[in-house]
């Protein structure tokens, strides 16, 4: 991207950091009721052995604790609300219904900012990704255990499981921000779980560990086409060019309207990264405004999302993601007869 451009794009993502501390509080109180709604609803209906009606709220639920997680994450940058305090007050409290430790998200969040498209520090990029030549001088076990991983199935399933479970609990990851501060997150969570438990039984608890394993279906399902994509970026330093690695690493995904609304808008990631600044409520008007001289590269829709998911490996020489290597198949070595 030559300077003058970036000097203009720049310039025309500057209205859109205004924070609204109202349009930030409307969006995090609004995003709470509808959560407490689809919770008590579809537990009660479970309650009641009205199995049949709760799927549609528990999905409700699931969106709203994306949404949730995303305005955590907005609080994490100091972007949802124009004043610093009300941002760090209101992430610790969503932190409970997004089970994820505020700290830990905010610390760990900002390293993949840094190393965004860095082949040196791909262990913050969130979805870990092996070069080609790697690949091709990789032991047979090595290859096996990266063949699972990238399995959409297990990555879609377990992979939320993983990390909103057990990922931003694990030692090494608090021990980076404060360990009293995770136990304190994890005493609170655990005791809103026993009010669950309290006020809608075993169904509510039952409700509240489903929607939050779809919600981690949802999240890993953004987080990987954030930066898996055929033309996305990667490099090495000296050659890694960051401004690039914000705009051309990171998608625009244009996957309706509705999914924008249950998910906070998180799709317009390449906007986010080049200005994380920009507050979530703010980025699909930015994405519809921006002029055609500013843009780089195609939104990413439905069928070029799903199919995304075939690219498994960084070819270095190529400058994109790629499938795995199509297997050779050995050539039958014709046999000689006596005659």
């Amino acid at each position: 991207m030559t300077t003058a451009t970036d000097q203009s794009l720049r310039a025309f993502l500057k209205p859109y950091t205004a924070k609204s501390d109202l349009r930030g509080g409307l969006s995090f109180a609004g995003t709470l009721m509808v959560y407490a709604a689809a919770l008590i609803g579809a537990g009660l209906l479970v309650g009641q052995g009205a199995w049949l009606l709760a799927p549609p709220l528990v999905l409700l639920l699931a969106f709203a604790t994306v949404r949730l997680y995303v305005l955590q994450h907005d609080c994490g940058h100091y972007s949802l609300f124009a004043t610093r305090w009300l941002n760090d007050v209101a992430g610790h409290v969503l932190s409970v219904f997004s089970l994820t430790p505020f700290r830990v998200m905010q610390y760990n969040h900002n390293l993949h900012h840094a190393y965004l498209g860095n082949l040196d520090h791909r262990e913050t990029t969130e979805v870990y990704t092996m070069t080609l030549s790697e690949w091709q001088a990789a032991p047979w076990h090595r290859r096996l255990w990266y063949r699972i991983y990238r399995n959409p199935v297990v990555m879609l399933s377990l992979g939320g499981i993983v990390t909103y479970f057990f990922a931003y609990r694990w030692p090494r990851n608090t021990g980076r921000v404060g360990a009293w501060g995770v136990i304190a997150h994890n005493a609170v969570l655990a005791g809103f779980v026993a009010l669950v438990w309290a006020t809608l039984g075993w169904p509510g608890v039952g409700v509240l560990g489903l929607s939050a394993v779809i919600a981690g279906v949802i999240g890993v399902f953004l987080v990987y086409l954030q930066h898996n994509f055929e033309e996305t970026y990667w490099d090495r330093k000296p050659d890694l060019d960051f401004r690039k690695a914000t705009l051309e690493g990171s998608s625009s995904l244009d996957l309706g309207w509705l999914w924008d609304l249950g998910t906070g808008n998180i799709a317009y990631h390449d906007l986010h990264h080049y200005n994380p600044g920009i507050p979530s409520y703010n980025l699909r008007r930015c994405q519809n405004a921006l002029p055609d001289h500013l843009k780089y590269h195609d939104v990413i829709r439905w069928p070029e999302a799903l199919a995304s998911f075939r690219l498994k490996l960084w070819d270095e020489e190529a400058g994109r993601l790629v499938p795995f290597p199509a297997a050779r198949r050995r050539r039958p070595v014709a046999r000689v007869t006596a005659s």
